[in-house]
C-alpha cells in the first residue's frame, strides 16, 4: 500500500501552452506597440541594451531582453517578522499568505458601526487587530487618517501621510509590512525607518521586513515617480511588487485574455528595468486586471471575471517561475452583510485554490473605499476553515485505519478508541461560526454571527497589546520624521 500520500484539492485553469499563449502575446505588444517610459533614469539603463527608443520616451522591447530579465529574476521571496532572521511569509511555490489592503478613506467602527472618515486612532485600532490575528501573516496600512494633520502639527512631524502610516505599522506590529507611497523620497524615508528597525541596511537585505507596493499606469505607460521607486528598490535589493491595474473596458480590451496580455506586458517591461538596475533583485509577480461594470461605470470586486483574471494571474507568475500577488477578503458591499460574506469566501478559495503566494486587500468594502476590522476577523475565520479544506487528506495506512475498523467491527462504535483520541484534534474547530442546535442557541441569547463578530473584534481592540519597538529605534524614527 501507497505510505504518506496526501490528496490535495486544487484548481487549474491555463496548460503551459496556453501560458505561453498569453506570454507570447505580450511580447509582441512589447515588441510592436512598445511603453512610455517617463524616467529619465530607467531611459538612461535602456539605451545601454538593444531596445529601441523614439519619439524621445516610446520604448519597444526586443523578445530577447525580457527573457534575459526573466532568467535573472529569483523564484523565491522571504519576508522576515521585525527583529527576526526567521522567515515567516515565504512567497514561493503554493504557499498562500494573507493580509489588509491600503489607504482606505472610510473606516467601518466596530465599536458603535458608524460609517466614517479614518481618524490616526482607527488606523492603529486595525494594526492591533491584524497582530492579534494568526491568520494574518502582514500587515499594510488599511487607511488614510482625515485627522494627521492635526496630529502631526501637535507633534511637529513633517512629510506625507505614507511615512507615517508605515511608522504606525512599525510601531504597533511586529509582522511583515507591504507598503504604498506617494514619490521616492517617501520610499527613501521607509526604508530608513525599516533599516533603523532591522539594525542596519545589510540586515534589512538579508531579512526583508518590507515590500513596496506599486504601479505602472496603464495602457503601457511608467510614470516618473512609480520607475523612480521601482529603480530604488532594485538597488536595495528589497522586493517590490510593481502590479498594473488594467480595467477592461476602460484602460484595458474588455476580454478577459487581452486585459491580462495587456497587464502582463506592463509587468515584463518593469521587471526588464528593475533588473537592468540589480540584476537578481526581489521581484513578486502581479497583475490587478479588473472590469469595468457597464452599467454603472464602478470597478467590481466580487464578480467572477475578477476571480478568472486572479486565476490566470497566479498561474501565469508560476510559469514565470516568480511569486505572486492577488486579493481576497474583500466585498462592493458597502455593509458587512451576506454579500461581503459570500464575496469574501468566493475569493478565499481562489486564492487558496490558486496557490497566490501574496494576498492582500482583506478587510475591504464598498470596493476598496471602507475598511471594517470585522470585515477582517470574519476573513480571519474563512481562511482558518478553507486552509483546512485545502489541506487536503492523508492517504497512508494510519489515516485508512483499516486496523481500527477491523477491531471495531460491524456494530462497534469509535469513539473511545486510541485512534479516534490521537486524531479528533485534527478536525477543524469554528472559533465564530456557531454548531449549536436551537434550543441552545436561544438559550444563550439568539445570537447571530454579526454579533458574535462585533463581540471579538472588540474584544481584540481591548485586550491585544502589540510587541513594542526599543526606545533607541523610535527616537531614530521619530528623527527620520521630523526631516
Amino acid at each position: 500500500m501507497t505510505q504518506n500520500v496526501l490528496a490535495f484539492p486544487r484548481l487549474g485553469m491555463l496548460d503551459q501552452a496556453q501560458c505561453q499563449a498569453i506570454h507570447l502575446a505580450s511580447l509582441e505588444i512589447l515588441r510592436r506597440t512598445g511603453t512610455r517610459v517617463h524616467c529619465e533614469a530607467a531611459l538612461a539603463l535602456l539605451r545601454e541594451t538593444d531596445a529601441v527608443i523614439t519619439d524621445g520616451n516610446l520604448v519597444r522591447f526586443p523578445p530577447g531582453l525580457v527573457e534575459w530579465a526573466l532568467a535573472q529574476v529569483p523564484p523565491r521571496v522571504t519576508l522576515c517578522r521585525r527583529g527576526s532572521d526567521q522567515g515567516v511569509v515565504p512567497l514561493q511555490g503554493r504557499v498562500v499568505n494573507f493580509g489588509p489592503g491600503s489607504d482606505c478613506p472610510n473606516y467601518l467602527d466596530p465599536r458603535t458601526g458608524e460609517h466614517r472618515p479614518f481618524k490616526v486612532a482607527d488606523v492603529i485600532d486595525a494594526i492591533h487587530v491584524v497582530d492579534a490575528l494568526p491568520e494574518m501573516d502582514f500587515c499594510m496600512s488599511m487607511g488614510i487618517p482625515s485627522d494627521l494633520g492635526k496630529v502631526l502639527s501637535l507633534s511637529k512631524g513633517k512629510g506625507s501621510p505614507y511615512r507615517h502610516q508605515f511608522a504606525l505599522m512599525l510601531a504597533h506590529t511586529a509582522k511583515p509590512l507591504v507598503f504604498v507611497c506617494d514619490d521616492l523620497a517617501d520610499c527613501q524615508a521607509i526604508v530608513a525607518m525599516a533599516t533603523a528597525a532591522a539594525g542596519g541596511r545589510d540586515a534589512l537585505r538579508l531579512n526583508p521586513t518590507l515590500l513596496l507596493y506599486s504601479e505602472p499606469s496603464t495602457p503601457l505607460q511608467h510614470s516618473q515617480t512609480a520607475t523612480e521607486k521601482l529603480l530604488y528598490m532594485a538597488e536595495q535589493g528589497l522586493p517590490i511588487v510593481h502590479s498594473p491595474a488594467p480595467m477592461m473596458g476602460g484602460t484595458a480590451p474588455v476580454t478577459l485574455a487581452g486585459g491580462v496580455a495587456l497587464g502582463n506586458a506592463e509587468v515584463l517591461s518593469s521587471l526588464v528595468m528593475h533588473q537592468l538596475k540589480r540584476p537578481g533583485a526581489p521581484f513578486v509577480y502581479g497583475v490587478q486586471a479588473h472590469h469595468l461594470d457597464m452599467k454603472t461605470t464602478i470597478s467590481a470586486y466580487g464578480a467572477p471575471e475578477y476571480e478568472l483574471a486572479r486565476v490566470m494571474t497566479a498561474e501565469l507568475g508560476r510559469f514565470y517561475g516568480m511569486p505572486t500577488w492577488g486579493n481576497a477578503g474583500m466585498s462592493d458591499s458597502c455593509a458587512l452583510d451576506e454579500q461581503a460574506a459570500a464575496d469574501a469566501t468566493f475569493a478565499v478559495l481562489v486564492a487558496f485554490l490558486t496557490g497566490t503566494n501574496l494576498v492582500h486587500d482583506v478587510g475591504y468594502l464598498e470596493a476598496g473605499l471602507t475598511t471594517s476590522p470585522e470585515m477582517i476577523v470574519l476573513t480571519a475565520e474563512l481562511i482558518s476553515m478553507i486552509r483546512r479544506f485545502v489541506g487536503g487528506v492523508r492517504l497512508d495506512a494510519e489515516s485508512l485505519a483499516l486496523e481500527v475498523i477491523h477491531q471495531v467491527g460491524p456494530g462497534g462504535d469509535f469513539m473511545s478508541t486510541d485512534h479516534t483520541l490521537k486524531h479528533f484534534r485534527e478536525m477543524w474547530q469554528p472559533a465564530l461560526f456557531s454548531r449549536q442546535r436551537m434550543g441552545e442557541w436561544v438559550n444563550q441569547g439568539r445570537q447571530r454571527l454579526g454579533d458574535r463578530l462585533r463581540e471579538k473584534t472588540v474584544a481584540l481592540l481591548k485586550a491585544h497589546v502589540p510587541e513594542s519597538l526599543p526606545d533607541n529605534v523610535r527616537e531614530e524614527i521619530a528623527y527620520i520624521l521630523a526631516q
